[in-house]
């Protein structure tokens, strides 16, 4: 009976050290991921014609995807992902509809992942495409010829 009762306080000592480490190990950085694009039919949504930007400020790859880590929790305050610059000439206006997404950068909301998603985030091509008439048909958006 003895070493039973010795048996469930090593476990609670145990389980009470591991809890204690965990507190003191830092959680994760939160990562921000997300993509920018350039709506090439100045349709204000991405589009089947929709290309994804690489290189923008050094943070976008190949398919317009971008990941930021950020340190810290910021639950008590308002935090978004805005657009500054393009690396595209030919595409460099700010879409006003998608310059911007807000972004919940605190462990404690009930997700397990330390992966906060951004909407896509928006540049319009300077001249829309010529075939974006048909590609917006597909979208029920464009006008009957």
């Amino acid at each position: 009976m003895a070493n039973h009762f010795h048996a469930i306080i090593f476990i609670s000592l145990l389980f009470a050290f591991l809890s204690s480490f965990n507190i003191v190990v830092s959680s994760p950085d939160i990562v921000i991921e997300g993509r920018v694009y350039c709506d090439t039919c100045r349709a204000g949504f991405e589009t089947t014609a929709t290309t994804y930007m690489e290189g923008i400020e050094a943070t976008t790859d190949s398919s317009g995807t971008y990941k930021l880590s950020v340190e810290h929790d910021h639950q008590e305050e308002s935090c978004a992902i805005q657009l500054a610059k393009s690396s595209q000439n030919d595409c460099s206006e700010i879409n006003d509809d998608r310059n911007s997404a807000p972004v919940v950068i605190t462990h404690n909301v009930g997700i397990a992942s330390n992966v906060r998603h951004a909407n896509s985030l928006g540049f319009l091509k300077d001249q829309p495409l010529s075939n974006c008439g048909q590609i917006l048909m597909q979208y029920a958006l464009g006008t009957e010829e």
